[in-house]
């Protein structure tokens, strides 16, 4: 199984994540301090059959990464979409 987690910035320095799994989300959370916060909280409650997460920070996916990877580098995946988020933002005029 393969669950998406959607994280999105409430306010600055307030985060929130959804879990999803095709598009029937599963649960959420919100008031989360950072994007690898909202990682962490999210993988926390993920069942045993889930092997892998597709990431998107703002609607913009930046990756899809085996649940191992993602629980032992939350904050270097957090980054990646933090960076892919900016760089798709900027190209699009939105900053």
């Amino acid at each position: 199984m393969i669950v998406r987690i959607d994280i999105d910035r409430l306010e600055s320095g307030v985060y929130a994540y959804r879990v999803s799994y095709e598009r029937e989300e599963l649960y959420s959370d919100a008031g989360l301090g950072s994007i690898t916060d909202a990682l962490v909280g999210a993988v926390e409650g993920l069942p045993p059959e889930v092997v892998a997460v597709e990431v998107a920070y703002k609607a913009i996916v930046s990756g899809t990464y085996p649940l191992q990877v993602l629980a032992m580098n939350p904050d270097q995946i957090a980054e990646h979409a933090a960076n892919t988020t900016a760089a798709v933002e900027e190209a699009l005029g939105d900053r």
